[in-house]
């Protein structure tokens, strides 16, 4: 719990209750920190804007405790087939095999108006978080221990706010960002689409593809996503000349779905013409103000990775202002924030835009080129990839300073047996600094006594069932067991949000790997300090 301040009425001003601001209230709220959160708006967009997430972001949901309330809502995402100019099949993208890597579908799609309305709820379910709707930000004043915060409500009073760290996750004409001074980088993608959402009639839905797709037909390239339920979508370019605002009129839409669909069919739910931008900000943090989500980046919707990137960003953060706002960690390790979140941004929308580009292809001749090296690619038949492979994993920050295998990609929860019935890990060791031990080594309690040292950090052993000693945590189906297997380590020091700081191979990196992350956290006054090489 945060040690009430003095100097502050709020330790963390979040600005913009959307989905990244409402996790990131729900997290602080969770560790204690008084926070008020405001947006201009007086509720939720009662119509849907995201339409996916994946595995990551639902075992933070989870950590939550919202999956049961954010379930009813989800459906695992089908697989998306890609079209090329004749009409074949080009590309196939499904998800992985069981067992999950992560313990959820690895893809799914949502309903964001009820999923929102839960994000918002648990976020002020908690007595330390005040949230105020219909409240706009007028401006920001930074000082050297806070920030003085102008408010206007929505009978126009002006009143001042302070806190120690001000989050701007107020969308993409951000107000805090403008203020902070941040200025956007422009990674070259500025495609004009439409985005239109029908809840189709029962009878209608036999008329349309079993599984999502992307006609990358040149004549105009449509994306078709299943969404739950009754809910499709289509992606729609458009063209040279055409009119964005005229386009949005139900006439031209029904015009634009008549090869699929009839206006009788369904319900013609939301009609919106978009600009889809590749954008991200210079820096995320000018000292204490801070931004997220699409105030800090904007990505074409290819694979459906906007909304995830994020609700990143606000599990990437939270667990690094909570350290520093208890005095754990100086705040020095927030500068990690951007070095990660903006790298990963950045790497991960060059693999969108080359989708996009593909998918975008008006030249006829160029299209066909396209369709056969893809089918090259795929040994002369469509290309399978996983949506999984696309994600890549941090590349630097608040990682281990030795290349170790998997540091910076996501640690897996297998399924344990707990009081004789099974649970996902994380439900046991929580999401927090901790340490994972291959069960099935000899070396396993001296490895356990390494840790003893680091009350900061929770350690479990863990095994097949059967493979370890007494005590020793059981898996059900050998996925960690497997991913020890398949980067040749005996341990690994994973992060609050699921990444991997760094792996061992044997006691002496253990070792040094746990006196690296004590001297990252709490501010080693040692710039070269590297964690100690073993041959």
């Amino acid at each position: 719990m945060t040690t009430p301040s003095t100097t502050t009425d709020y330790d963390v001003l979040v600005v913009g209750f959307g989905p990244t601001g409402a996790v990131a209230t729900g997290l602080l709220g969770h560790l204690g920190h008084r926070t008020l959160v405001v947006d201009r708006l007086t509720d939720i967009y009662d119509k849907p804007r995201a339409i996916a997430l994946d595995h990551e972001i639902f075992r933070h949901f989870d950590n939550m405790g919202l999956a049961d309330a954010i379930a009813p809502h989800v459906e695992p995402f089908t697989a998306s087939e890609h079209f090329g100019v004749d009409g074949q099949l080009i590309r196939r993208v499904h998800m992985i095999a069981k067992p999950y890597p992560l313990g959820y579908t690895p893809s799914m799609v949502f309903s964001q108006p009820p999923v929102e309305a839960e994000l918002r709820r648990h976020a002020t379910s908690f007595a330390c978080v005040q949230a105020e709707l219909g409240a706009e930000l007028v401006d920001l004043l930074q000082r050297p221990d806070r920030v003085e915060a102008k408010l206007k409500d929505a009978g126009g009073q002006l009143r001042t706010v302070t806190a120690r760290y001000v989050l701007g996750c107020d969308g993409a004409s951000s107000t805090v960002r403008q203020i902070a001074g941040i200025a956007l980088e422009d990674l070259i993608f500025d495609e004009p689409w439409l985005v239109v959402d029908v809840r189709v009639d029962e009878a209608a839905l036999a008329k349309l593809p079993r599984n999502s797709a992307q006609f990358c037909s040149p004549a105009r390239p449509v994306s078709f996503l299943i969404g739950p339920r009754n809910h499709r979508r289509w992606e729609i370019m458009l063209l040279p000349g055409e009119d964005p605002r005229q386009m949005e009129r139900p006439e031209n839409v029904w015009k634009l779905l008549a090869q699929w669909l009839a206006p009788e069919d369904g319900e013609l739910w939301r009609a919106a013409s978009y600009r889809f931008h590749a954008l991200v900000a210079a820096d995320w943090r000018n000292d204490r103000i801070i931004i997220a989500g699409d105030a800090a980046h904007q990505q074409p919707p290819f694979i459906g990775q906007g909304m995830c990137q994020g609700l990143r960003d606000a599990t990437n953060l939270v667990w690094k202002l909570d350290s520093v706002l208890r005095g754990v960690s100086p705040d020095a390790l927030l500068d990690s924030y951007t070095a990660e979140r903006k790298q990963h941004v950045i790497e991960l929308t060059g693999k969108i835009k080359a989708i996009g580009q593909s998918i975008c292809e008006r030249d006829p001749a160029a299209a066909r080129r396209r369709d056969a090296q893809i089918l090259t690619e795929g040994g002369g038949k469509p290309l399978e990839i996983t949506r999984q492979e696309i994600i890549p994993p941090l590349r630097t920050g608040f990682l281990a300073d030795q290349d170790g295998a998997a540091c910076g990609s996501l640690f897996p929860q297998p399924r344990v047996l707990h009081d004789g019935a099974p649970c996902l890990l994380d439900n046991i060791t929580g999401a927090r600094l901790r340490v994972l031990i291959d069960g099935r080594r000899s070396e396993a309690p001296s490895l356990m006594a390494l840790c003893a040292a680091h009350p900061e950090l929770i350690a479990t052993t863990i095994a097949p069932a059967g493979a370890g000693a007494s005590g020793v945590l059981e898996e059900s189906e050998g996925v960690l067991a497997d991913w020890f297997d398949r980067h040749g380590v005996v341990a690994a020091i994973v992060r609050p949000d699921h990444y991997v700081f760094g792996t061992a191979r044997n006691p002496a990196e253990l070792g040094g790997l746990l006196r690296e992350i004590s001297s990252r956290l709490h501010g080693d006054p040692d710039p070269d300090f590297k964690m100690e090489k073993t041959a």
